[in-house]
C-alpha cells in the first residue's frame, strides 16, 4: 500500500509539474512596453532557439505594481544579448535568452525562477526588481545552483543573509542596498532644516528594510521619527488607505516618508490630501514611485495644482565610464533617454556573460566563481562588452566598468552607488535636480 501510495504521489507530482511548466511556457507571452499580461503564472519569451551555448533569463515585471519601471529594465537585458551575439557571443556560441514577468508578485517570482532553473536550465538571471520577488527567488537559484544578479532589489535584508552565506555566492546585485539610500535621504532630510518626521511603508522587505535603515540614519543626524514606535506599514494589496494616512500624518509631521510603488503609494497620498493632511508636509518619496506617470495617478487638488508638487526623492543613479556609450546605444534604439534602472540592467546581464567567458563555463557554478573577479581590480578596466570578452578570450583579467558605476560586487555581492535627486515640479514633471552619495 505504501509503495502505490508513494507511486501515485510521484505520478500526480509529474502531472502538476508538467502543468505549470505548460501554463509557464507560453512562447507567444508578452514582455514589451505594452505590459499586458494574462497568465496566471509567469509569462516568458525566448528570443533565440540556441541549446548549446549560454541561456540566461529574466524575471522581471512587465505587469504589477512596477510596471512602469519593470518594462524599461527589460528592454535593457537583449540589447546586451544582440550586442554579445554580434561580436562572437560567449565561449564560442550564441547567448539564449528567456525572459519572464515575474508580475511584481513574489509567487509568481518563484514560479517564474523555477521554471527558468529547472525547465529552461538558465546558468543565470537578471532580477528581480521588487525586493520581496528577489527573496522569493533566490532561495530556487541558489537551490539550483543558478547565478541571480538583481538590476533594483535593494533590501538591506540580502546582505545580511549573504553574510550569513545562505546564498552560497549565487546572489549579487548592481544597485546598492538601501541602507545607502535611506543614508542618503536621511541626509538631504537633515540638510533640509526637516527635523520630525514620520514614515509610510509597504509592508514588505523593500519598506520595512527601508524604514528600519532610515530610522537609524536620521535619528544620528539630530532627527526624530515621530512614529518610530507605532510605524505605518500597509498590506501591498491594499486598496484603501484612509486609515493608514491618517496615521502616517498624525502630529503634523515636518515631512512624511513614504516608501511604495507607484500604484499603492498614489492612493495613500490621495486619501491624505483628501482629509487636509498633507498642507505643510514635504513629501519624501524614494526609487519606487520615481515613475513619469506617478504625479497624475495621485491627480490634482480643487486649485488644479498636481497634489504631489513640490515632493522630493531619490533612486540610485548612474555614474559609470560606461554610461555615455549605454546611453547612445539606448537612444538609438528606444528614441529616448535610459529610464531609472535600465543602466543597472545592462550591466547585470553583462555580468552575467563576462562570468561565463571567465570560468569558461556556461553554468551558474562558473559564473558564480568568476562575476567578483571580473568586476573588481586587478585586471584591464573595460566597458565596452565585446572588448572585455576578446581580453577574456586572450586570457586577460578584466576590471569591468559599468554604465550604472564602478560595479564592484563585494563578498556579500553588493555595490556601492551614487543616487540622483529629483522632484515633482508644478507642471507634474519629476526633474534630477542634484546627485547625493552616502557618506
Amino acid at each position: 500500500m505504501q509503495k502505490i501510495r508513494a507511486a501515485l504521489t510521484l505520478a500526480l507530482i509529474t502531472l502538476v509539474t508538467g502543468f505549470l511548466a505548460a501554463a509557464c511556457q507560453n512562447t507567444s507571452g508578452n514582455t514589451s512596453d505594452n505590459g499586458s499580461n494574462t497568465s496566471p503564472v509567469a509569462d516568458s519569451t525566448t528570443t533565440t532557439s540556441n541549446t548549446q551555448g549560454l541561456k540566461i533569463g529574466s524575471l522581471l515585471p512587465a505587469t504589477g505594481d512596477l510596471a512602469s519601471i519593470g518594462q524599461q529594465m527589460i528592454g535593457a537585458v537583449p540589447l546586451v544579448v544582440e550586442t554579445v551575439n554580434a561580436c562572437g557571443g560567449v565561449n564560442g556560441k550564441p547567448v539564449t535568452l528567456v525572459s519572464v514577468d515575474d508580475q511584481t508578485d513574489p509567487k509568481n517570482g518563484a514560479a517564474g525562477m523555477t521554471k527558468l532553473a529547472t525547465v529552461d536550465r538558465a546558468a543565470g538571471v537578471v532580477g528581480s526588481f521588487a525586493s520581496s520577488v528577489s527573496t522569493a527567488a533566490v532561495s530556487i537559484a541558489t537551490q539550483n545552483k543558478v547565478m541571480l544578479v538583481s538590476p533594483g532589489s535593494t533590501s538591506p535584508i540580502f546582505t545580511e543573509k549573504a553574510s550569513k552565506g545562505d546564498y552560497k555566492n549565487f546572489w549579487a546585485r548592481t544597485a546598492p542596498s538601501d541602507t545607502q539610500q535611506a543614508l542618503a535621504l536621511a541626509q538631504l532630510a537633515s540638510k533640509r532644516g526637516l527635523k520630525r518626521v514620520s514614515t509610510a511603508v509597504i509592508n514588505n522587505d523593500y519598506g520595512v528594510g527601508f524604514e528600519k535603515a532610515f530610522v537609524q540614519a536620521f535619528e544620528k543626524l539630530g532627527g526624530t521619527v515621530l512614529n518610530k514606535n507605532s510605524p505605518v506599514r500597509y498590506d501591498p494589496k491594499a486598496t484603501t488607505f484612509d486609515t493608514e494616512a491618517s496615521a502616517a500624518f498624525a502630529g503634523k509631521p515636518d515631512a512624511l516618508l513614504l516608501v511604495a510603488y507607484e500604484e499603492t503609494a498614489s492612493l495613500l497620498l490621495k486619501a491624505a490630501y483628501q482629509q487636509g493632511l498633507t498642507q505643510g508636509v514635504q513629501i519624501m518619496l524614494t526609487d519606487g514611485t520615481k515613475s513619469d506617470t506617478f504625479p497624475d495617478k495621485v491627480g490634482k487638488g480643487s486649485d488644479g495644482k498636481y497634489i504631489v508638487a513640490g515632493a522630493i526623492g531619490t533612486v540610485p543613479g548612474s555614474n559609470g565610464k560606461g554610461l555615455d556609450a549605454f546611453t547612445k546605444l539606448w537612444q538609438s534604439k528606444k528614441g529616448a533617454p535610459p529610464a531609472p534602472y535600465t543602466p543597472h540592467a545592462w550591466d547585470a546581464t553583462a555580468l552575467l556573460v563576462l562570468a561565463a567567458q571567465a570560468a569558461k563555463q556556461n553554468t551558474g557554478v562558473g559564473i558564480a566563481s568568476k562575476i567578483r573577479e571580473v568586476s573588481n581590480s586587478p585586471g584591464t578596466e573595460v566597458s565596452d562588452v565585446c572588448e572585455a570578452l576578446k581580453l577574456l578570450k586572450d586570457g586577460k583579467k578584466i576590471n569591468y566598468q559599468g554604465a550604472s558605476g564602478k560595479v564592484d560586487i563585494d563578498q556579500n555581492g553588493d555595490v556601492v552607488g551614487v543616487y540622483d535627486v529629483w522632484t515633482v515640479g508644478e507642471d507634474g514633471k519629476i526633474k534630477t535636480i542634484d546627485k547625493v552619495s552616502p557618506k
